[in-house]
């Protein structure tokens, strides 16, 4: 398959006056570099995905650009360690501070609670129909948000602003929202597409290498369901992607999140609800999203466990045939090449009982995505639990003898 939206490349034409400067000095901002701007476009909504640095400085600007004729009241939602990290470019643009609102970072607080608790924090402050909310953060944040967004007052205006590669590349495009329940993960939500996602490349910047490394693995997983040029990319430029030294040049990290913008971008304007081929983006999700409800959603971060789930669903392929085994070493090898990814306990016969809560199953019949080659796959409907009981445990084989990582204590930012 080949991403059919088509990439428009735009100038930063957005200035942002009175702007302040470090000395307290009333500046101008301006940028006069072409960038992509990456439609989706579907029934019930059309919206840009913009990908540049420095697009902070200009958000204020950006925002009016996005509702001209309508009034808009901003309300941040955001963690109080991305805050600390880039209040001041956020704030640049704004005549008048916006009101923000925190949210603790960790997926354990993707929950109705976290909801009722932010939603009444807007009605406490005055928020109205006219608020406008701004996503700043990772996947929690932005799920939540979303979600916060489509019912609060029966429904506002909400912009993403992601800052983590994960959100950039997946979990802001789309309109997917919602929270988790104990018994699974995303099991209460809506589809809700923001007013726009504005991608700021600068971010990435202050990523702990975990979560950067989380996130590609979500590009890995476009090039094989549905980019065989983006799976070469990163299979031939590796080095230069994970080079985050300050200095380094940007441009083929930057490739990977346009390329992989597109692909999310093409699959979502085709099939807005998931009736069909949206499903593909669920690859590596259905063993991935079991081993983080088995863990607790405490020991790994989301694309860990995506990569994780992905090898397993590698193996299910195999054993069918549907996947030769040069592709199934290829796409293993990279996966880990993003690596490391750290090891958990679970027993193969735990993480597939738990498949079976999997929001992705009809009439208590699991879905699954297969590839049958890079950059092509398939929905099967008819993997039986024999068949998941095998490839997970080929999957807890080889996370046996695979190098484990070192013990983090960079996970916060999501």
């Amino acid at each position: 398959m080949s991403c059919s939206g088509e990439t428009r490349y735009t100038r930063h034409e957005v200035a942002a006056p009175r702007a302040v400067g470090p000395s307290g000095r009333t500046i101008v901002v301006r940028y006069d570099e072409e960038v992509p701007v990456i439609p989706v476009n579907t029934p019930s909504a059309t919206y840009d995905v913009t990908i540049a640095s420095n697009l902070l400085r200009t958000l204020h600007p950006r925002l009016r650009k996005l509702n001209p004729e309508k009034p808009f009241r901003p309300f941040v939602i955001t963690s109080p360690d991305i805050w600390a990290l880039w209040s001041k470019p956020f704030l640049a643009s704004f005549k008048e501070s916006p009101t923000v609102l925190f949210l603790p970072s960790g997926e354990r607080h993707k929950r109705l609670s976290s909801v009722e608790s932010l939603a009444q924090q807007l009605s406490t402050a005055g928020a109205d129909r006219d608020a406008l909310l701004l996503a700043f953060g990772g996947g929690v944040i932005g799920d939540i948000t979303g979600f916060l967004a489509a019912i609060y007052m029966r429904g506002i205006r909400y912009v993403q602003v992601p800052t983590t590669l994960l959100a950039q590349v997946d979990s802001s495009i789309g309109g997917k929202t919602g929270v988790n329940l104990a018994a699974g993960k995303n099991l209460i939500g809506s589809f809700n597409h923001p007013q726009a996602v504005l991608a700021d490349t600068d971010l990435l910047a202050t990523l702990p290498p975990a979560q950067l490394r989380a996130g590609l693995q979500e590009s890995i997983k476009a090039g094989i369901i549905y980019d065989a040029k983006l799976f070469r990319y990163m299979e031939q430029n590796a080095d230069a992607i994970l080079n985050t030294k300050k200095g380094a040049d940007p441009k083929a990290l930057t490739h990977v999140v346009a390329a992989s913008v597109r692909v999310k971008a093409s699959v979502v304007s085709q099939d807005e609800k998931e009736s069909g081929l949206r499903m593909i983006l669920n690859f590596g999700h259905t063993i991935g999203h079991a081993i983080e409800a088995a863990t607790n959603y405490k020991q790994l971060l989301h694309g860990e466990a995506v990569a994780w789930g992905s090898i397993a669903a590698l193996q299910v392929a195999r054993a069918r045939n549907t996947l030769s085994q040069k592709d199934t070493e290829r796409v293993t090898n990279l996966i880990l090449r993003y690596g490391p990814l750290p090891p958990f306990k679970a027993t193969a016969q735990k993480l597939v009982a738990l498949t079976a809560r999997d929001k992705k199953n009809r009439s208590g019949v699991r879905s699954f995505v297969l590839p049958t080659a890079i950059g092509r796959t398939e929905i099967v409907r008819d993997v039986t639990e024999p068949e998941l009981l095998t490839a997970t445990n080929s999957m807890l084989t080889l996370m046996q003898h695979h190098t484990p990582a070192p013990p983090s204590t960079t996970k916060k930012r999501r």
